[in-house]
């Protein structure tokens, strides 16, 4: 797997509109489950996302972006808390649920009057996740099977559809909004499809064909969008959950490891009035809870981990060099793993950071050199800062503790 290192492009976000970057926006969030960082337009040969590419040819896009974790569950509860999953009370299971405790930004959305709404296919998104909590409409694709092993639904038409009918709602659109759709198809079996031409038989051409057919019809939900009369007041935010391996590391699908076929994610975004281009730094979907209050006009929460990264993204600060972090707390499947990446280096903590393993992602993206011994200064270097860093996520000890995976007597999470 290579990731393309996309040079910069387009106008600068300074040379924008001012009055058109300073009104509070309407925010749509659009996730695809699993979709892997390197898509077309960082690189990838296949025409898989047509209009995906399209849409990033108008954003600011960041070509070096993390995911909060490593599966959804993590992941998207990081995303919508604004902190890591160790700090968040949730059960100890792979399908974790978060508590109305968990204070989410969009609670903080609509305790400012700001309708919310939201779309999801998959039964974990249902009642079992608790991310129902701060939506004023919160709907599911109907007929989906449950399965805690597999995930055959096909969902993206019917997905596409509920969220235009949401959206069309004129209680939904009279006023500010935030949407926030996650796209499953890429997910899971890498099912075929009657209108997409196979690409091949091997896992990532299935997968391929996954990421064409949802492409097709979040092209739909964007047309729609662009159609509406408050589509030129509304931002859009693409974004993965996580990645997905094929060999890279001998690892397959996602979770439970920090490699960057499963962490590396795309994230772009579509502001009225904001210039494209790409930024090359490190960044964190852990950043989009307090980059989405500011594009809707209201102030961070202080309990954030992340930072807004509306100033960069408009030109006004440079993109500043800063660690990233992605966090996979300890569950009834998997020990703990944590990452520190910090400019071109990464540095994995396994277990109870009993083991660290360091690698150069940018001209070793599959990390196959573990440069502990051979780079030992950046090593110490980078080890000195992830314990710092690590000092200030405050780990929470989940419900179901006696089911944590290699729990130790000495540290009961």
């Amino acid at each position: 797997m290579a990731f393309a290192a996309a040079a910069g492009t387009g106008a600068s976000a300074a040379d924008a509109s001012p009055n058109l970057r300073r009104v509070p926006l309407n925010v749509l969030l659009v996730v695809v489950d699993a979709m892997r960082a390197d898509m077309p337009w960082a690189g990838y040969a296949r025409d898989i996302a047509p209009r995906l590419t399209a849409l990033e040819r108008q954003s600011v896009a960041y070509t070096r972006a993390y995911a909060v974790s490593s599966y959804t569950a993590m992941s998207v509860g990081g995303l919508l808390a604004g902190r890591y999953p160790s700090e968040l009370d949730r059960s100890g299971y792979f399908f974790s649920h978060f508590p109305a405790s968990v204070l989410t930004f969009p609670e903080l959305l609509q305790q400012a009057g700001i309708r919310t709404l939201a779309a999801h296919a998959h039964f974990y998104f249902d009642e079992k996740a608790g991310f129902r909590q701060g939506f004023d409409d919160y709907r599911m694709v109907p007929g989906l099977s449950a399965d805690n092993v597999t995930d055959r639904n096909i969902t993206s038409p019917q997905h596409a559809d509920l969220a235009i009918a949401m959206l069309s709602d004129p209680k939904t659109t009279a006023g500010q909004f935030f949407a926030w759709f996650h796209f499953m198809d890429p997910h899971e079996q890498y099912m075929p499809h009657d209108d997409v031409a196979p690409c091949g038989s091997r896992p990532r051409d299935r997968y391929d064909g996954e990421i064409l057919f949802a492409d097709r019809h979040i092209g739909r939900l964007l047309d729609f969008v662009n159609a509406q009369p408050w589509g030129g007041r509304t931002a859009i935010v693409i974004t993965s959950d996580h990645g997905e391996a094929f060999g890279e590391k001998g690892a397959g699908r996602h979770g439970f490891e920090l490699w960057e076929a499963m962490v590396r994610v795309p994230l772009f975004l579509a502001i009225p009035g904001v210039a494209p281009r790409r930024i090359d730094v490190p960044r964190s979907a852990i950043d989009l809870a307090p980059t989405i209050l500011e594009l809707m006009g209201l102030p961070p929460h202080p309990g954030f981990q992340g930072h807004s990264l509306l100033a960069e993204i408009r030109g006004e600060l440079p993109p500043e060099p800063r660690d990233v972090v992605v966090d996979l707390p300890r569950t009834n499947d998997n020990d703990r793993r944590r990452a520190l990446i910090g400019g071109r280096h990464k540095l994995i903590s396994f277990g109870d950071d009993f083991r660290y393993e360091l690698y150069n992602v940018v001209a070793d993206p599959e990390e196959r050199i573990d440069l502990r011994r051979r780079d030992p200064k950046t090593y110490q270097e980078l080890l000195e800062r992830y314990r710092e860093r690590s000092k200030t996520i405050r780990d929470i000890c989940p419900e179901m503790r006696h089911r944590l995976k290699n729990k130790l007597a000495s540290r009961p999470c």
